[in-house]
């Protein structure tokens, strides 16, 4: 069975971080390029940041410089680091392949930055 499990989201004070994972079943997950997306409330979706099979990296602007997506074939599981967060980051945070299958769009993880 395909699956993406995201993980690791929560409430953060802005400045702090949080360390997203997604854990990948079902899928070569070694030679795809994986994404993390994310949907703030009342808005679409959007890719946040991307990485290739030979780990080759992108950002949205709005993230540059603060965010880290890296990963782990060896676990099949894609991370996000989060640094200074703010309150713009507030969404539900998905993982999926880029760009992203229709059957592999998961509950997604929670993050919500606020004082």
């Amino acid at each position: 069975q395909v699956q993406l499990v995201e993980s690791g989201g929560g409430l953060v004070q802005p400045g702090g971080s949080l360390r997203l994972s997604c854990a990948a079943s079902g899928i070569i997950f070694r030679i795809n390029t994986m994404g993390w997306y994310r949907q703030p409330p009342g808005k679409q979706r959007e890719v946040v940041a991307t990485i290739t099979s030979l780990g080759n990296t992108d950002y949205v602007d709005s993230v540059k410089g603060r965010f880290t997506i890296s990963r782990d074939n060896a676990k099949n599981t894609v991370y996000l680091q989060m640094n200074s967060l703010k309150p713009e980051d507030t969404a539900v945070y998905y993982c999926n392949l880029v760009p992203g299958r229709n059957n592999l769009w998961g509950q997604g993880t929670q993050v919500t930055v606020s004082s």
